[in-house]
């Protein structure tokens, strides 16, 4: 090993302790607390912690060791096992992302009709077409061996095997999963965000009216408070597409590098 894989050996590590500790919190506290379990986004949360426990506990020690060895780190059997699961979490875990931001969008759009719109069995049947759609994509995979050890990635993952002859149907297979993954929850979060910024930049207006008006009633109020209360105006106005660009940011950081490589 040279000091590249070291490092990069090392950082798998650190990513996978922080993965584990914080989806293990998510779920204990979902395990404890009565009142999460009780709320639509819980079932989803829930489903994306699962799933990157998984991912962690399953996947990353076998590209640690892939890197140590420099070779296929286990059997065949076992490699195909985790490039099957590798295939279904990381779509799973997209899916998971994409009904969040749908479930989002329903509660801030339509507030008051949230509890009819969004129920506790339509979140139940969202997070199980989530898994049916990644076990038939990963089922598929294994199906057509295209499921393999890649030295690339030192990794079990999605892979065309050497001498294999249909690259045709893996290069449609592969487009096909993707788009419905990846692309399909990239394009949910990003409508369904931009609706929910829509309504919250009209409220903030809304507020911001009010208080240019209250401001402009205290004709005796001091410069300072005048002043602080215009910089909250404009933090107010930020606050909201900062969070959302972080949460965009966050899903295009973690899965572009997966689907770019495996689209390479």
């Amino acid at each position: 090993m040279d000091f590249a894989e070291i490092l990069f050996a090392l950082f798998i590590v650190v990513v996978a302790v922080v993965s584990l500790l914080s989806n293990l919190s998510v779920l204990l506290c979902f395990v404890h607390s009565a009142e999460i379990r009780r709320q639509v986004p819980g079932v989803f949360t829930m489903n994306l912690s699962f799933c990157n426990i998984l991912l962690t506990v399953l996947n990353m020690p076998t590209t640690v060791v892939g890197i140590v060895q420099n070779r296929q780190p286990f059997g065949d059997c076992a490699c195909h096992t985790v490039s099957f699961l590798d295939t279904f979490l990381t779509a799973n875990s997209m899916l998971s992302m994409a009904a969040l931001s749908v479930d989002r969008w329903v509660a801030v759009v339509f507030p008051l009709s949230y509890a009819t719109k969004m129920r506790y069995k339509d979140a139940v049947f969202m997070v199980c077409y989530s898994w049916a759609h990644s076990l038939t994509f990963s089922l598929v995979a294994l199906l057509f061996s295209w499921v393999d050890y890649s030295h690339v990635y030192a990794s079990c993952t999605l892979q065309l095997r050497e001498g294999e002859r249909d690259r045709a149907g893996f290069a449609v297979f592969t487009v096909a999963f993707h788009a419905t993954s990846f692309a399909l929850s990239l394009l949910t979060l990003c409508v369904a965000y931009l609706k929910v910024l829509k309504v919250a930049r009209f409220h903030c207006k809304r507020i911001d009216v009010i208080t240019m008006q209250t401001l402009f009633l205290l004709v005796d109020i001091h410069p300072s408070v005048k002043q602080r209360c215009l910089a909250e105006q404009k933090r107010r106005k930020q606050r909201a597409t900062k969070k959302i660009s972080i949460f965009i940011g966050s899903f295009i950081i973690c899965f572009a590098p997966y689907v770019t490589t495996r689209m390479a």
